[in-house]
């Protein structure tokens, strides 16, 4: 009586339709329902540091120098006679000298930005379907054909 009550009986939650004669099981199969949604993956800060280092730079400068040169005359007469008054030769001597100055320079540009970029990601689910399992009990004449909807 169980069976035929599913057979013949009213609808249920599986999806069974019954009737006085006819008989309906409903298939039903599971779909991927797939959504897609943006989260913050992180963030990209940049900003400036300042790195001091030592530099070494050698320079080529130039400077004046008096050689003063020493000859013997073998005692050779002079008519001048030595006086009180002081001889005096100036020899201005000159050098150059070295002038540090920094600058700042603009040496490069940094910027940054967003793109889009497409990729794909793999899926991997199962899905599940129902499929009809015909029992013949004796041997009894069976039509299997397949009819479709056209709405």
């Amino acid at each position: 009586m169980g069976l035929l009550n599913d057979i013949f009986g009213n609808e249920d939650d599986t999806g069974k339709e019954t009737g006085d004669e006819n008989a309906k099981l409903l298939l039903r199969k599971e779909e991927l329902d797939i959504d897609k949604s943006n989260v913050q993956k992180g963030e990209v800060e940049f900003s400036k540091e300042i790195i001091s280092e030592q530099k070494t730079v050698d320079v080529p400068v130039k400077r004046e120098e008096v050689v003063i040169e020493r000859r013997s005359l073998n005692n050779e007469q002079s008519d001048s006679p030595i006086t009180e008054e002081a001889e005096t030769i100036r020899i201005p001597v000159s050098e150059e000298i070295v002038n540090v100055n920094k600058r700042t320079v603009v040496t490069g540009e940094v910027s940054a930005y967003k793109r889009n970029v497409s990729d794909t990601k793999h899926i991997d689910e199962t899905l599940k379907r129902e499929e009809v399992l015909v029992n013949k009990i004796g041997n009894p004449d069976v039509v299997d054909s397949v009819i479709t909807d056209h709405q």
